[in-house]
């Protein structure tokens, strides 16, 4: 976050920029005639560096200006949209050094054209707001822009959690006790079961972590893994010293970005503790070996490390593109509540390429006949359906090898989740995955959204494609435009 005195060093730069350029002065020049390095005057412009009260009076009779001039914070017209965007929370709170982004650098291009910038971030505001973009949601973008930027691997993650695993002595499968008694023992934890639910708090309250007591509560409707997870996680807060943090699990609110990606570096490492690397690679390169498609199999692969598809799923998101080179991937997650038809992603992770679908805020129909779609509509009470399916995106020509995990979600009133997993279908895959050339596994033509479908006739269409007609329609107008100009040119 950008602090007041670090605003004013921003001001003076951007100022003394101005009237340097106004002046046709270049920094050498400046530098000439004050006395004062060129290395200087580029940190002070830079935002970096505040010349002392002599220097000042140096810089302003070199620049034809008063002192005034230079150390008041008042910006003219022309750089007062700089001022609107270094002073706004947009700027503040998101962390741009994660992506290899310097702030003075991006001060430096918004000063050589304020107006185009401003407008151009103001619009970017202005379209999140108008797809219903609320703040959380674009805080969870930038999270999973910043898990793609490092194919969701964090090898220093890993080896702590490794020289963790060894110094405990961690089982390869461990349960909520071996946990329970690490966080009492290494962290100073009470851990009491509670009945949420007298309270008036709502069954998605998993935990509450009380810090100046070192109390956790855990709802006392947990089961085994969803407990173990938790547990996984506050373990992760404390060896990597992660703070802040949010203190209650489902997510209720978050005062930053840094809260937000601590809490994704905590589950990280839970997943670490949970599935272990090395084994799961082992595992999967085995599998993938399999010339033909076993559904089973693949079930009790999942079994072997946890009861929940949901951590291992998200866990083949760390280990696939390091450990065995598929990059090529996507993994989404998604939810339907009891008597509704709606579909919603819940989770999503692109790697590599911007694969469909995303999930939107503006209430249009995901595909029905996606794989993990499907199993949604077709899950019976208490059941869990694993599947495959080879999607050919018919209108980007793209083709995905998907395995999908459904399952009523034991923490909810009806609601049930699907998982699943998308690989690229190219050589490198095709060589690598030899069930994938399987007969069994029936390849479908799949859309993004049916407002956006072009499959003619589709049996499960829930919507008109009314955005592909629109388009169709300014296709067919810039036609009749040519035949126009043509026959009268």
């Amino acid at each position: 976050m950008i602090r007041d005195s670090a605003f004013i060093k921003t001001v003076f730069g951007l100022k003394m920029k101005q009237f340097r350029q106004r002046s046709n002065l270049s920094l050498q020049d400046l530098a000439n005639a004050t006395g004062v390095s060129k290395s200087y005057l580029n940190e002070i412009e830079n935002g970096k560096k505040y010349p002392k009260h002599d220097k000042i009076s140096q810089l302003a009779a070199a620049l034809n200006c008063t002192y005034d001039d230079l150390v008041s914070t008042k910006l003219d017209k022309s750089l007062a949209p700089i001022a609107e965007i270094i002073q706004s929370e947009f700027f503040k709170e998101i962390p741009l050094d994660l992506f290899g982004i310097n702030k003075s650098n991006l001060i430096s291009i918004i000063s050589d054209a304020p107006k185009k910038v401003t407008a151009f971030i103001n619009t970017l505001i202005e379209i999140s707001q108008n797809y219903n973009l609320s703040k959380d949601l674009f805080y969870f973008a930038v999270l999973r822009s910043f898990q793609e930027l490092y194919d969701n691997y964090f090898p220093e993650i890993e080896e702590k959690a490794r020289i963790y695993i060894l110094e405990n002595l961690l089982s390869n499968k461990p349960n909520s006790e071996e946990f329970e008694s690490i966080l009492r023992a290494q962290f100073g934890y009470e851990i009491q079961s509670l009945n949420f639910e007298q309270y008036g708090a709502s069954g998605k309250l998993r935990s509450l972590y009380l810090p100046e007591k070192k109390l956790l509560f855990l709802n006392e409707l947990l089961d085994e893994d969803q407990k173990t997870f938790i547990l996984a996680k506050e373990i992760g807060f404390n060896v990597l010293n992660l703070s802040p943090r949010p203190n209650t699990y489902s997510w209720l609110d978050f005062t930053s970005f840094e809260e937000l990606l601590n809490n994704y570096f905590a589950g990280y490492f839970a997943g670490c503790l949970l599935i272990r690397k090395e084994i799961l690679a082992q595992k999967m390169a085995f599998f993938f070996q399999m010339t033909e498609w076993h559904p089973m199999f693949f079930e009790n692969l999942i079994e072997e490390f946890t009861s929940s598809p949901e951590t291992f799923y998200q866990r083949l998101t760390n280990i696939l593109p390091q450990e065995l080179g598929i990059k090529d991937l996507f993994y989404l997650c998604f939810t339907k509540k009891k008597n509704s038809d709606k579909i919603q992603i819940l989770k999503e992770l692109h790697l590599n390429q911007q694969q469909a679908p995303h999930a939107n805020s503006t209430n249009e129909h995901y595909c029905r006949r996606w794989i993990a779609v499907k199993n949604l509509s077709n899950l019976k009470e208490n059941e869990q359906l694993t599947d495959a399916q080879i999607s050919h995106y018919k209108d980007s020509g793209l083709t995905y090898l998907v395995l999908s995990t459904s399952q009523k979600n034991p923490f909810s009133d009806g609601t049930n989740r699907s998982y699943c997993i998308g690989i690229l279908l190219n050589s490198n895959s095709l060589r690598k995955i030899k069930f994938a050339k399987s007969d069994q596994i029936k390849t479908i033509n799949v859309g993004v959204t049916c407002e956006s479908c072009s499959i003619p006739d589709c049996e499960v269409r829930q919507a008109p494609p009314i955005r592909l007609e629109k388009e169709l329609s300014n296709e067919n107008m810039k036609r009749s435009i040519e035949r126009i100009r043509a026959s009268i040119l």
